[in-house]
């Protein structure tokens, strides 16, 4: 099975002068679950390249077993630091998706055309669609079924899980 993971390319939160991105946690302890799984992991972001870690989610308190497992991953830490482009991606190719989460989707995959039409390729396919914590909101502007919104992300977006203003 091949499973794309689409990571945020945005670093800035908001106008807070702090540095975002992904959310260290989020990407590797599915990373490894589905790695040690025998799944082909693809990786994906909207500039590719390596994608912009949020740098509290390397703090000592947020380390967990999936974390340090990374941190001392060379292999793992080369496939990231190269992510394929977005744009060049196509569901056709891949079993299913999942967006780690992180405040970074909150401004770039959230509004981005490429995830917003792989995401509805992915539906459209019938193939799994996967987000957690912040990154659901990658499904706010998807539409299926003739147009309307997805009954998927209408009834799992959380209100917390839009973009702070």
């Amino acid at each position: 099975m091949r499973v794309l993971m689409v990571l945020t390319s945005h670093d800035q939160l908001g106008d807070t002068g702090e540095k975002t991105g992904f959310w260290l946690e989020e990407f590797a302890a599915p990373y490894y679950r589905l790695l040690d799984a025998g799944m082909e992991l693809t990786l994906a972001s909207p500039a590719g390249g390596q994608p912009p870690l949020d740098p509290k989610s390397s703090a000592p308190e947020a380390q967990t077993e999936a974390t340090e497992r990374f941190n001392t991953d060379p292999a793992a830490q080369a496939v990231l630091a190269s992510t394929h482009l977005l744009a060049e991606m196509d569901a056709s190719n891949f079993d299913g998706v999942f967006y780690p989460g992180g405040h970074g989707p909150l401004w770039d995959l959230a509004e981005s055309a490429d995830s917003i039409a792989l995401i509805e390729s992915f539906m459209g396919q019938q193939k799994p669609v996967a987000a957690v914590c912040h990154a659901p909101a990658v499904l706010v502007n998807t539409h299926i079924n003739g147009g309307h919104w997805s009954k998927a992300a209408k009834s799992r977006a959380s209100p917390t899980a839009r973009r702070p203003r």
